[in-house]
């Protein structure tokens, strides 16, 4: 069994233990508050919460500015096809050629050049999602199912 004087012993280094423990912790204390009022505190915690406000205000800007340039990349030119051609099977090389510009859904133009010898020919048909309300030619049709 245990005696009463093991268990004296026992309880004064508990709390020696649990003395040596605050004062730890009380001169960590005084290290955060070196030179600190309790005002100095305050100003402090309402700097870093300005800051805080700041920082949300300009993470917003900050979406807000991603959303209009996404909507803006959908519109813009993404998908180039080239289709180099020889409409006149007598002469020269594929020096035709039908390129179409379109945007992510499939809007835009299909620009072609027909060469020959004696003049060169150039025709922008509109694209509205990878039709045309213009007949296409083959060329023409090749460039836009190959930009999908």
């Amino acid at each position: 069994m245990i005696t009463d004087i093991t268990l004296i012993y026992v309880l004064i280094a508990i709390v020696g233990l649990l003395t040596a423990e605050i004062f730890r912790l009380n001169g960590r204390f005084r290290k955060v508050l070196l030179g600190k009022t309790g005002r100095d505190l305050e100003e402090t915690i309402e700097t870093l919460t300005k800051g805080m406000e700041n920082l949300d205000s300009r993470a917003e800007e900050i979406e807000n500015y991603i959303i209009k340039m996404d909507e803006r990349l959908r519109h813009s030119i993404q998908k180039v096809q080239t289709i180099r051609f020889n409409p006149f099977k007598d002469q020269g090389g594929n020096q035709s050629f039908s390129t179409c510009f379109l945007d992510e859904q499939g809007n835009g133009v299909v620009v072609s050049s027909l060469y020959s010898r004696d003049k060169v020919s150039v025709y922008a048909k509109p694209i509205i999602k990878y039709q045309s309300e213009f007949e296409l030619s083959e060329e023409e049709r090749q460039a836009i199912d190959k930009a999908r």
